[in-house]
């Protein structure tokens, strides 16, 4: 979706707000060579906790530092497990396997994304920098024991935007 589309009424413009702050994240780290992904974590009271961008491009990346896993850690390291079942996290795009894994750990209680992980798909390719896992965020969580919230997709539009001329 872009900002002159519709949006669900019952999607707080506050989502809107920091979904668009995640999204711009990813701008800013792809202009800096990095794959382009946000994540921002906030807290219950609208407070942003954690602002991380992705750093797992080679040759000095690590796989494993994805921008959703960047910011989850840091939640985790400075909020309660209360806090942190009462935060969000936004993200540009739907959290893989690995990122999904890191919310349910860390105990992050909702997440809002943009991007959809078939989407992003259509967008790489078989890009071996994004070797895209078929499984959505929300199956991952189901199976777990404790119930994390998920809006998305959303403002597709806007967050495919950094990747369209990326992944070429």
């Amino acid at each position: 979706m872009t900002s002159t589309e519709n949006v669900d009424s019952a999607i707080p413009e506050q989502d809107l707000d920091f979904l668009r702050l995640a999204i711009n994240l990813s701008h800013q780290v792809k202009a800096e060579g990095r794959h382009p992904f946000g994540a921002v974590v906030v807290d219950e009271h609208g407070t942003v906790v954690s602002s991380k961008g992705n750093n797992s491009m080679p040759p000095e990346g690590d796989p494993t530092q994805h921008a959703e896993l960047r910011a989850a850690a840091e939640a985790f390291r400075q909020l309660s497990p209360d806090q942190l079942e009462r935060a969000t996290l936004y993200t540009s795009a739907e959290p893989c396997a690995m990122c999904a894994g890191a919310v349910y750990w860390t105990g992050i209680g909702r997440v809002v994304y943009g991007l959809s992980e078939e989407s992003l798909l259509g967008i790489t390719g078989n890009n071996p920098e994004n070797p895209t896992l078929s499984l959505p965020c929300r199956e991952v969580f189901s199976r777990g024991q404790r119930h994390i919230s998920v809006v998305g997709p959303l403002l597709e539009d806007e967050a495919a935007a950094p990747h369209r001329d990326f992944w070429k």
